[in-house]
């Protein structure tokens, strides 16, 4: 049996559970980014693992060899591996499409709805106010408009002060200029295909709503005033409803960790951990194309020793 194939997987593996620990070191918009690229390449590292071990174990049957025209013996001497490995990695990697498939429905449903609620908004301009006693504050993605609308309730609107509303507007514009519903969708179905994901998740849901953090206190020129802001609405909406439609709250995650954050200097630049995600996911990129590789050279090899050979009767077996 071959290890390169398994490479990958482990390359993978490596990155969903060091990528949580290294976004840590990193600010927050290099960390959203990197979170969002280690998910995509672990999960294309797992399903093209577990592709090319069904592909191989099941191209060692001799019905599957006579259709696809290739030698089940030297798949078998080159790398013999047990069709039950085969079994495994295929219905696996069925779980992990369907789950995904599930999760692409729900998720499409979920932005569908927003981006008609987002219609349904009164008026044209970025700030869409509701009457509503409830502390509501959150971005709501649209098509109609560029980039989308801010929701902001009325009860929210009495609770901050004038300079706390403008750091929470910074935050919620900040959400959508940089398209973060996106960031979360993709996390979330990447999480959705492989549950050992869902930390890396959870970190990127983290890391996008500190990235808001940090564009608003630019905004807004004054770190404190944003800290004080999400202290005051997460404190004054504990005992409230969460709303509906919202993919972006300014309450969003937990809010005395970016609160902390917020009070704390700003972030530096840190290139280590930047250069550890870069090596380890060229590593599984690079991993994964030498395992392909691989194995189409392993079939035309058997397809090659296939067509010297004498035809095989698929009525002996």
């Amino acid at each position: 049996m071959r290890i390169r194939v398994y490479i990958p997987f482990a390359v993978s593996t490596l990155l969903a559970v060091l990528s949580p620990r290294l976004a840590h070191r990193l600010p927050p918009r290099a960390a959203s980014w990197s979170l969002l690229c280690a998910a995509v390449v672990a999960v294309a590292g797992w399903a093209g693992t577990l592709a090319l071990l069904t592909f191989i174990g099941f191209g060692q049957i001799p019905l599957v060899a006579f259709f696809g025209q290739w030698s089940t013996t030297v798949l078998h001497a080159q790398d013999p591996l047990p069709v039950t490995v085969a079994a495994v990695s295929g219905a696996v990697l069925a779980v992990m499409t369907i789950a995904l498939g599930l999760a692409s429905w729900w998720r499409g449903r979920v932005l569908v709805q927003a981006y008609q609620e987002c219609h349904r908004m009164p008026g044209d301009t970025e700030l869409a106010v509701i009457d509503d006693a409830r502390l509501e504050a959150f971005a709501l993605p649209g098509l109609s408009r560029p980039g989308g609308r801010i929701v902001v309730s009325t009860g929210m609107l009495q609770t901050v002060g004038p300079t706390e509303r403008e750091a929470l507007m910074a935050h919620e514009r900040a959400h959508l200029r940089h398209q973060h519903h996106f960031f979360l969708v993709t996390l979330q179905l990447a999480s959705a295909a492989c549950p050992l994901l869902r930390p890396l998740a959870a970190g990127g849901a983290f890391t996008v709503e500190r990235w808001a953090d940090e564009d608003a206190a630019l905004a807004v020129g004054d770190r404190t005033v944003v800290a004080r802001a999400l202290a005051r609405a997460a404190l004054a909406k504990k005992n409230t409803s969460p709303p509906s439609a919202a993919l972006l709250a300014a309450t969003g995650g937990p809010v005395p960790r970016r609160v902390k954050a917020l009070l704390a200097p700003p972030p530096g630049r840190r290139r280590m951990p930047l250069v550890v995600f870069a090596l380890l996911l060229a590593l599984c990129c690079t991993s994964l194309a030498e395992a392909a590789h691989d194995t189409e050279k392993l079939f035309e090899h058997a397809i090659h020793a296939d067509t010297t050979a004498a035809p095989v009767n698929p009525r002996t077996w």
